[in-house]
């Protein structure tokens, strides 16, 4: 996944247009890193599935 298109899913997650956002183990750390990056980080949930992938939410208040 590109870089360009994790921002528009991100994006799209944040606007409510998509409840999730599923990242493979493979891009999974470049995801991270821009997540990360960002000041609402907290209100990002990610979910570790079997296999490595994650399943990523938006949550209205920030987890603690």
């Amino acid at each position: 996944m590109e870089q360009n298109e994790m921002n528009h899913l991100i994006n799209q997650l944040i606007n409510g247009e998509i409840s999730e956002i599923s990242v493979t183990k493979e891009d999974f750390l470049n995801f991270r890193q821009i997540i990360v990056n960002r000041e609402d980080f907290k209100h990002f949930r990610g979910i570790a599935q079997h296999g490595g992938g994650v399943i990523y939410t938006y949550l209205k208040e920030a987890r603690s």
